[in-house]
């Protein structure tokens, strides 16, 4: 078992910054990548980034250039630092972990960009 714990979230004006937090406990070893997704009122869950084990990382187009996402594993730590915000960024973002078996889930942190 994965657990996961988002943090971060918040509301913000348009082209302002968030860095959202995801520590992950439990069985860790058995991640092999991490990433964060979102969820808008209304619209599908989508990707908006993801790191791997080994570093390599992908970005969902509309994010590029203005999110990065990062980790820290000795703290078991992914996060998303969000630059340049725009209002169609609202909505719940969530870490996820992969592993070989099952996908786990955080509980959801709220962006709003907002003036």
């Amino acid at each position: 078992q994965v657990q996961l714990v988002e943090s971060g979230g918040g509301l913000v004006q348009p082209g302002g910054s968030l860095r959202l937090s995801c520590v992950a406990s439990g069985s860790v070893f058995s991640i092999y990548a991490m990433g964060w997704y979102r969820q808008a009122p209304g619209k599908q869950r989508e990707l908006v980034a993801t790191i791997a084990r080994g570093g390599s990382t992908n970005y969902a187009d509309s994010v590029k250039g203005r999110f990065t996402i990062s980790r820290d594993n000795a703290k078991n730590t992914v996060y998303l630092q969000m630059s340049s915000l725009k209002p169609e960024d609202t909505a719940v973002y969530y870490c996820n972990a992969k592993t070989p078996l099952v996908n786990y889930w955080g509980q959801g942190t709220q962006v709003t960009v907002s003036s």
